[in-house]
């Protein structure tokens, strides 16, 4: 029994590292000893202590997940590519051959899809006009309707209950029942969808070049931010921070965020225009392809490419499992790669043709082995073994969920909805402490003070009279001081300018003080010689 023990205390022990918070320094016994302040010191005594103890519960709670995720596997010198959908139909369990089947609906494509968080319901678009939203695993149609004009994406929304659309000309949100709940007359001619279900933020871009954000919980427009770039057909969104991926049809990647009005970051990936992108669930990994032939994977955290394929044709469409298959859709074809970021791959995992189609648009299904795939005759799913993850959390996104669990989670997510101000490069920014010394501040303050004053003499408070403190000067005071933006650039050049008028305006009022009036004489006062 206490072999036992100790086996299990060396694989928690194994995990907590995962499950510590990234911070750059740890408070160890000698830091709290320099600790003075007794208060201060059994307060961080205290969260250290409930961070340990959070760490450990959470590496403890792997053990219960005693599902694996299961892979293709051949004998000798077979190979898994070779392996089609039909074999695989005749091998498994009657379930699974439920996740394979085809939707004829030729008079409709090329159709576009996507899938809920927890995987279990799928929403299609048709580029001719046909929208349908179903229950896929259990097989139940929820609504089905013709809008009689071009469909070019669909997305979901937090839920099951609601899907944007974007059509012709506008982007409308659905209900469950099909019945139109708001015009988005503001998202004008949009190519791509995204949704940010954390941040309740629906992200557009199209024909004119403008990426806007729209917050559904409120019904404002956050941001409208022009691109310059020119139309846009390709966006991914980062799920780790919340970046938006732009493919330009000049080869250019840029990535956004709703705080700024010049993208973040700005990479050359093709020599031609950017036909897809894709970005994986730890938000180290990137996928382009472009209409040069070229499938490029980057590493975003040195902005470096790591591997580079060609395809016959340039892929339309690209996709990322949860455990790191890559999905890339091109002419009648899907190639599936696996651990394509980590090596360079000499043969795919696994192969399929849609004879007769092309494919527009391939999506993984969250915590199922399923590939959902539109193309030009209809919707297909097909098995991708090992491709979902086996353990989920049923409080992130339940699939069995009951319609209390569904409410009681929407009221959750409202109270935790954070804020568009929050979506940086690096999210372990915020909350940083400065460890510098306090001597250290000290001499960095004089330096900074002495380069201030530099050929400015000896520098003199003044009383400012009542009135005298601007909006502009509010503003700055209460911005965060490490926190530099657009505007705040503005703010300070404006007030330098003025700065720079009234000092000009002062000197002349000096100058013209000894010249003598025109109606000085009529004055009793005698004018100074």
């Amino acid at each position: 029994m206490t072999k036992e023990l100790d086996i299990i205390d060396k694989t928690v022990a194994k995990k907590i590292p995962k499950y510590v918070r990234p911070t750059e320094g740890k408070l160890g016994s000698k830091q709290f000893k320099k600790i003075k302040d007794k208060k201060l010191k059994g307060k961080l005594e205290r969260i250290e202590k409930v961070s340990k103890e959070a760490a450990n519960k959470a590496a403890r709670s792997e053990l219960l997940l005693t599902e694996e995720p299961g892979y293709l596997e051949v004998e000798g010198i077979e190979k898994t590519f070779n392996i089609t959908q039909k074999q695989l139909k005749d091998n498994v369990d009657e379930d699974s051959t439920k996740k394979i089947f085809d939707l004829k609906l030729t008079n409709f494509g090329p159709y576009s899809l996507d899938y809920t968080r927890n995987g279990r319901h799928m929403v299609i678009g048709g580029q001719k006009g046909h929208i349908s939203s179903f229950d896929w695993v259990g097989n139940k149609l929820n609504c089905e309707i013709y809008v009689k004009e071009t469909v070019r994406d669909v997305k979901w929304l937090h839920n099951e209950l609601f899907f944007a659309v974007a059509q012709k000309k506008y982007v409308f949100i659905y209900d469950h029942n099909g019945l139109e709940v708001h015009r988005l007359k503001k998202h004008i001619e949009v190519n791509k969808l995204e949704f940010l279900p954390y941040h309740f933020l629906l992200a557009s871009v199209g024909n004119s070049g403008w990426l806007k954000y729209q917050d559904t919980s409120t019904g404002q427009l956050v941001a409208e931010l022009r691109t310059k770039l020119g139309c846009c057909n390709a966006m991914a969104q980062n799920p780790w921070n919340a970046i938006m991926h732009l493919g330009h049809s000049n080869g250019t990647v840029t990535l956004w965020s709703p705080n700024m009005s010049t993208p973040l970051v700005k990479m050359l990936t093709h020599k031609g225009p950017v036909k897809a992108v894709a970005v994986d669930h730890t938000g180290k990994y990137m996928a382009t392809s472009g209409l040069d032939g070229q499938l490029k994977l980057w590493d975003i955290r040195t902005y470096k490419p790591l591997q580079q394929y060609y395809t016959r044709s340039p892929a339309s469409s690209l996709t990322i499992s949860q455990l790191g298959l890559l999905g890339v859709g091109w002419g009648p074809h899907v190639t599936i790669w696996k651990d394509a970021f980590l090596k360079k791959q000499q043969s795919p995992y696994m192969n399929h043709l849609q004879a007769g189609t092309q494919v527009r648009d391939i999506q993984f299904c969250p915590f199922d082995d399923a590939l959902g795939l539109g193309h030009s005759d209809g919707v297909s799913s097909i098995i991708i073994p090992g491709s979902g993850e086996p353990n989920l959390d049923s409080l992130e996104a339940n699939p069995y969920q009951s319609k209390k669990q569904r409410q009681e989670a929407e009221v959750h997510s409202l109270l935790d909805k954070v804020q568009p101000e929050m979506i940086v490069l690096d999210p372990t920014f915020i909350g940083k402490v400065d460890r510098a010394s306090k001597d250290l501040l000290k001499k960095e303050l004089k330096e900074e003070q002495e380069a201030q004053l530099a050929g400015k003499g000896k520098l003199v408070p003044k009383n400012k009279m009542r009135g005298k403190s601007s909006s502009l000067k509010r503003y700055l005071r209460k911005k965060q001081k490490n926190v530099i933006d657009e505007q705040k650039l503005m703010i300070q050049q404006r007030l330098e300018q003025e700065r720079e008028a009234r000092k000009k305006r002062t000197v002349d009022d000096n100058e013209d003080k000894d010249r003598p009036k025109a109606l000085e004489r009529f004055s009793n006062k005698k004018r100074k010689s």
